[in-house]
């Protein structure tokens, strides 16, 4: 699948901004599984701007507008090839997992963060289920399987800074929510696991050429002697309608836009993302 990716986000500032100071991470990544091919990132107005790769993996654009400004708009566009094939894999066993070298390695995606502490009932439940599971793979087959049972996808019930813990007393949340909450219950049993920030083609039946509304999205991906990737909203793999931009310990690692500004109060945030198939 090839799909050009528009994605058009910023601030808008009443009464103007005198400066602003700002970090975007909306180049997606090359990857075993998909190649960019073309990736532009325009941003107005034109700022002082450097990119590096973060500790995560992620190209990150820093920039610096130092003129008045009542509106500050980026634009990426990005042109990737996608194809997530089906392999065989022979996974690891508990004690590999649990091992100096997993550990010494991959031992950052072990910890609970802020945002992805699960709760007393889901560690409950991670603790229990892990210790009966034969394979790392069969728990997390049934932790994700129940995360997904349990919760309720609804827009606008949770915000950016709500805590997994939260989304789950109130068994309803977003994309994000459910990701931490996956990540929580995933490392609570040991097994290390990362949040995947990326955007996803609602439509697979669009024509070729006809650009559609798309959805910035997230899901993650678990180590069993590889990556392992699975969106636990949609209760599957991600497809090759999906393309990947970031990873991180959780959302607050692959912030898409963020920064700080002086001379106003208050700024609104706009964000449309447009998807086009292209073959």
């Amino acid at each position: 699948m090839r799909l050009r990716v528009v994605h058009r986000t910023g601030y808008t500032y009443p009464g103007g901004a005198r400066t602003s100071y700002n970090e975007a991470r909306m180049t997606p990544a090359s990857t075993a599984e998909q190649e960019v091919t073309h990736t532009r990132l325009d941003i107005t107005p034109t700022p002082w701007a450097y990119s590096y790769v973060d500790y995560w993996g992620t190209k990150v654009t820093a920039f610096e507008v130092h003129d008045r400004h009542e509106r500050l708009q980026l634009v990426a566009t990005s042109t990737v090839d996608v194809q997530r094939g089906e392999h065989a894999r022979a996974g690891i066993d508990w004690d590999e997992v649990r091992s100096p070298q997993v550990l010494g390695a991959r031992g950052e995606l072990l910890e609970l963060t802020e945002l992805t502490d699960p709760g007393a009932e889901l560690t409950a439940f991670a603790l229990r289920q892990s210790a009966g599971a034969v394979r790392p793979a069969d728990f997390v087959a049934e932790a994700l399987a129940h995360v997904h049972a349990e919760m309720t996808y609804e827009p606008g019930s949770t915000g950016v800074h709500t805590r997994a813990a939260q989304a789950w007393d109130q068994r309803r949340g977003v994309c994000q929510d459910i990701v931490h909450l996956s990540l929580g219950v995933l490392r609570t049993a040991g097994i290390p696991a990362r949040y995947v920030s990326g955007y996803v083609m609602p439509r697979r039946d669009a024509d070729i050429g006809a650009p559609v509304i798309g959805e910035s999205h997230a899901w993650l991906q678990w180590w069993d002697g590889e990556w392992v990737s699975f969106d636990p909203t949609a209760g599957a793999a991600p497809d090759d309608f999906s393309v990947e931009v970031a990873r991180g310990r959780d959302y607050r690692d692959v912030t898409p836009l963020r920064g700080i500004f002086t001379g106003v109060r208050t700024s609104s945030m706009f964000v449309e993302v447009e998807i086009t198939r292209l073959a």
